[in-house]
């Protein structure tokens, strides 16, 4: 009989409820009991959504990040947090954004606002974790308290609970040693923690857990290998069962490693990893389990069940009782409830599957397998009709669009001149001062934005009213920018509620979700549009908004796009294509739009690729070719244009140190980055590359509410000096500014003028 269990479930809840509940708490709207009753409710339900389940997911939940938790669990807090008083939830949020709650930071003088940790990608995926820190004297103490409150509650609702927990390989390896010391030489230090945990674990009865290594899908060195085999020999006594899980990609030369490793199951990624199931079956002891996720956790289409079982139940023949089936992955990474979708396009909801559907497809694979197709025989016929219909379906393919793509040559992505010529031009045009500043382009979204975006999507506002109030929001980002003395202007986009999908709205081959949330970090969640079909682009998107700000002003003002790139990255794509064509479909549909600005006067258009690095293969020998289709469909986009207008792009939050050269080939007059968090360490790229065009190193850690001082901000520039030729440096935040608020932007952005201002004088 197979076993059916899950990896990890949605934890914002099917209305975002944790979202609400965390910025209330922060706002000093409600109480810390309420929170963590929220959040004990959110789990109570989740847990009976998977009932059904031979083993649910627990411990996954997390009130901001899973690694973060992991971090307090093993007694790994920043200097800078340690030994201050108060709930462990508070710490964890000024660990995360700088500070907690208004009410807990009143006692400021031992335990208020500190410097946020470092954010960055997991894996290659849109969700952020907060990166542990490190140094030659770390040292590590358990803290099972969050497991065993979550363990206690389970047990409390009759739950077959897994606890689930981030491997000491992973966590040593996402990381960071803030004195350059080696992290594996922590990891005598790191085994007895986790072996304690594991013991307190057996102590509560638990019989599985899942200890999650992904890091098992990437390129491990020799070094890192036999540190995987240190840990789990060192764990190989353990009285709990481990379930080693892999996910995210191939395990390929790790393959073998992972199947020696003394652990009692191994879950291997059967959506990415599909054609290592034999060799696996092959190679793994006859005593272990071999857990496959035959569902996928990153997307939202529904399972080819019946694809699945064919090639799925002789393996279950093979293996009997050792296979178990589960999503690829947590499914953290998609929305909660399909069910809740009452105004999506029905055709496409059709061909649809949300974390709720997903652990129903689940049981519908398990119940083929243990009493045979025909004791699911309606559930499989009405899967394989919609799947036939998606692929039949005349919306999925376009002709036109298939014939532009096929016209596509180099000359499309290359500018007129080099950098150097259109940098002449543009200053001569422009005639900005030195260090100019700049924002990345929105500004806070206001409850009258909100208000007014839902009166009218409700229809209680009309299109007239509608702009109306929307012009009036971009009119004041203007005047306030203005006033602040900012040198390159955006408008704001008010009238967006999202960079993706506003874009997609517009966009032939997309559809739209009401509820389809997923969480990127914290409280921040995002809304992907679902990429379905070919792309195309009927009309202008953003020219009229941009050229009403322009009038306003004569000062110049940015035209506001997302990259090709990063609307892939960040939608739900099609599963039926390369995404490198879905990719060159958008990058056609965006050059119109930035050809359409450059006509309608804008001469400073910026184009954000701020997912570019997160589509990289988890692999290095693999990047190679995603960076080939990325950059050009970048430059595709962006170099339709004449010499004298100024491209920008932005980044943000990814490691950006070893694609450098490739950034450069992106040839962007400039980058804006994230780098207010690393303390300028991403500018390390540039002591040995050098870098050719303009660069703008955020300076304003938007993801936090502290503001920054001028004179940090002018040592983040003079760090930023070293490295590149000033006369190339520009000052702007390290990201948009939607989700602060107006009172703490201002001020923050007055000191950004203000150290502008000091470092033109000081130059």
């Amino acid at each position: 009989m197979a076993t059916t269990h899950n990896l990890g479930f949605p934890r914002i809840g099917a209305k975002r409820e944790l979202k609400f509940a965390l910025e209330s708490y922060w706002k000093g709207e409600s109480s810390l009991g309420e929170l963590k009753a929220l959040g004990a409710q959110l789990r109570q339900r989740h847990w009976a959504h998977q009932a059904d389940l031979g083993l649910a997911a627990v411990s996954d939940f997390a009130f901001y990040d899973q690694v973060l938790d992991m971090s307090f669990t093993l007694g790994n807090l920043p200097e800078r947090v340690q030994g201050f008083h108060g709930d462990t939830l508070d710490n964890t949020f000024r660990v995360a954004r700088g500070r907690s709650a208004k009410g807990a930071e009143d006692h400021s003088a031992c335990c208020g606002g500190v410097a946020a940790g470092e954010m960055t990608k997991w894996f290659d995926t849109n969700y952020h974790y907060i990166v542990p820190e490190f140094s030659a004297s770390t040292e590590f103490k358990l803290d099972p308290s969050r497991l065993l409150e979550q363990l206690a509650e389970a047990k409390a609702q009759g739950v077959k609970a897994k606890p689930v927990i981030v491997g000491p390989v992973t966590y040593l390896a996402l990381g960071k040693a803030k004195d350059d010391s080696d992290k594996l030489a922590l990891l005598p230090r790191l085994l007895p923690v986790y072996a304690e945990l594991l013991a307190t674990l057996a102590a509560q009865g638990v019989e599985w857990a899942q200890i999650d290594e992904p890091i098992l899908v990437t390129e491990l060195s020799a070094e890192w290998q036999q540190a995987t085999v240190t840990a789990y020999e060192a764990l190989a006594n353990s009285k709990v069962k481990l379930l080693l899980a892999t996910y995210f990609g191939q395990l390929l030369d790790n393959l073998s490693l992972a199947c020696k490793l003394p652990v009692q199951g191994l879950h291997l990624d059967a959506i990415n990893a599909r054609a290592e199931v034999d060799a696996v079956i092959a190679q793994l002891p006859q005593d272990r389990v071999l857990s496959l996720g035959v569902i996928n956790g990153r997307n939202i289409w529904k399972t080819d069940l019946n694809g699945v079982l064919d090639w799925l139940e002789p393996v279950a023949k093979q293996l009997g009782g050792r296979l178990w089936i589960a999503p690829s992955c947590s499914l953290l990474h998609v929305p909660v409830d399909l069910d809740s979708e009452q105004k999506l396009d029905a055709e496409v909801r059709s061909w649809l599957a949300f974390a709720l559907q997903k652990l129903g497809e689940l049981k519908v694979l398990a119940t083929a397998l243990n009493n045979g197709r025909d004791a699911v025989k309606a559930e499989l016929a009405a899967n394989g009709a919609a799947i036939a219909a998606r692929r039949a379906s005349p919306r999925v393919n376009n002709p036109v669009v298939k014939a532009a793509l096929a016209k596509i040559n180099p000359a499309l992505g290359q500018r007129k001149n080099a950098y150097p010529a259109r940098a002449d031009k543009q200053t001569a045009r422009l005639k900005l001062p030195a260090y100019p500043t700049t924002t990345i382009g929105s500004f806070p979204q206001t409850g009258e934005i909100r208000h007014a975006r839902s009166q009218f999507k409700s229809g209680a506002l009309d299109e007239a009213g509608y702009k109306a109030a929307m012009r009036a929001e971009i009119e004041r980002s203007v005047r306030e920018q203005e006033a602040l003395g900012l040198d390159v202007l955006v408008h704001g986009e008010a009238e967006r509620n999202d960079m993706v999908e506003y874009f997609g709205e517009q966009l032939d081959g997309y559809a739209f979700s009401q509820f389809g949330w997923v969480q990127s970090y914290g409280s921040r969640c995002v809304k992907p549009p679902i990429l379905f079909g070919d792309i195309s682009r009927p009309k202008a998107m953003t020219v009229e908004w941009i050229k009403y700000a322009q009038s306003l002003t004569n000062k110049p003002m940015k035209g506001m796009l997302t990259g090709p790139v990063t609307i892939l990255n960040w939608s739900f794509v099609r599963d039926d294509q390369p995404r490198s064509v879905s990719c060159y479909q958008l990058a056609l549909a965006i050059r119109e739009e930035v050809l359409d600005l450059e006509k309608a006067g804008v001469r400073v258009i910026q184009i954000d690729e701020a997912a570019l690095r997160e589509g990289l293969p988890l692999r290095k020998s693999q990047w190679q070719e995603y960076l080939d289709w990325a950059v050009t469909s970048f430059r595709i986009t962006a170099n339709g244009v004449d010499d004298e207008t100024q491209i920008h792009t932005h980044m943000c939050y990814s490691e950006f140190n070893d694609i450098i050269a490739s950034i450069a080939d992106m040839d962007a007059d400039v980058i804006t980055i994230e780098t207010s968090r690393s303390d300028m360490e991403l500018l390390d790229a540039f002591d040995n590359f050098n870098y050719p065009n303009e660069i703008g190193p955020g300076v304003y850690d938007i993801h936090s509410p502290n503001i920054p001082t001028e004179e940090h901000i002018v040592q983040l520039m003079k760090k930023a000096a070293e490295r590149i030729p000033a006369q190339r440096l520009w000052v702007n935040p390290d990201c948009g500014l939607k989700t602060r608020q107006w009172e703490e932007v201002i001020p923050a952005l007055i000191n950004m003028v203000a150290a502008a201002k000091t470092l033109r004088a000081s130059a």
